[in-house]
């Protein structure tokens, strides 16, 4: 099967959203909507290294969607459309079925659309997916607001994909296998947080990137982490280096004002978030636990190690 017959089989449905033209040209054409800018990012997985030689096409796919519409609704954007580039081993038409089913089936769910995109033969399976998304003129939110006295904030609860990665067959697996983009926090978000991320490589280490851009501290109450049951059973450093080390949570981290934190209650949103720590002006990322210092050593997902 030629290349673009893979394209025509797997990978040619009808988009869902406006695209003056979509798959089966040298590019996609996209009109910008009036006032709004483009929000654009691109992550790439590799078989072994990012995800398990045996995990099941379908979650791949889904996967692959997912972690680019969370770096979408970091910045407060609504996703539009992505581009899959794809690196194949060999053609395995059980594989490309489910694999751009779970492709399609995360698209479905957030309204995104494939418009283009690559494929080619590789000796390692390669999957680069390229999101774009849409915001008003200025209302990306980035990592560099964030201000003393602002609340950190965590949606959902953290540690389970990098508990399920360690336990493959435990029910947390199934957080690694297929994260949910928090997309609807994400656009409540535009105008209220004063800083966003996305978990991806921890959630210390990612919060560390807030701290970094906006040149400040922060205090986290290690009491305060949204944690499952399976890891509130845990040791306490154990528990500790999941929650706040562990990687492929996709779950959203934010900065916001007391202020806004009341009008953000008060939007009655179905995705999940805690208040775990406050942001200040001395540097550096404390924990306390009952009030009290606590002192963790532990490094966050290292894409080089």
């Amino acid at each position: 099967m030629a290349e673009f017959s893979i394209i025509e089989t797997y990978f040619n449905r009808q988009n869902k959203n406006a695209v003056d033209l979509g798959v089966g040209d040298d590019s996609a054409v996209l009109t910008p909507p009036h006032g709004q800018q483009l929000v654009i990012c691109a992550d790439t997985s590799v078989a072994g290294r990012h995800f398990p030689i045996n995990t099941h096409p379908h979650s791949i796919g889904w996967k692959s969607v997912a972690v680019n519409l969370s770096d979408i609704a970091a910045m407060g954007a609504k996703p539009h459309s992505i581009l899959l580039a794809l690196s194949l081993p060999q053609i395995d038409h059980a594989w490309l079925s489910d694999f751009s089913q779970g492709l399609y089936d995360c698209c479905d769910q957030f309204g995104v659309s494939l418009i283009g995109g690559d494929t080619t033969q590789s000796p390692h399976l390669t999957i680069t997916v390229t999101a774009l998304g849409w915001i008003e003129q200025g209302q990306a939110v980035q990592r560099s607001g964030a201000k003393p006295g602002d609340y950190i904030c965590v949606s959902g609860t953290v540690g389970d994909a990098a508990y399920g990665l360690a336990h493959l067959g435990h029910p947390l697996q199934q957080r690694l296998d297929y994260p949910t983009p928090r997309c609807e926090l994400g656009l409540a978000l535009k105008g209220l947080a004063s800083s966003m991320i996305d978990v991806s490589d921890g959630l210390a280490q990612d919060l560390g990137h807030i701290l970094k851009a906006s040149q400040v501290g922060a205090s986290i109450e290690l009491n305060d982490l949204p944690l499952s049951e399976t890891l509130r059973y845990l040791q306490h450093e154990q528990r500790y280096q999941y929650a706040l080390a562990g990687g492929d949570d996709y779950e959203l981290c934010f900065t916001i004002s007391p202020e806004h934190y009341v009008k953000l209650k008060q939007r009655n949103l179905t995705t999940n978030y805690r208040k775990i720590g406050v942001v200040q002006s001395k540097l550096g990322l404390e924990f306390t636990q009952n009030g009290l210092a606590y002192s963790l050593d532990f490094h966050g997902y290292q894409h080089f190690a």
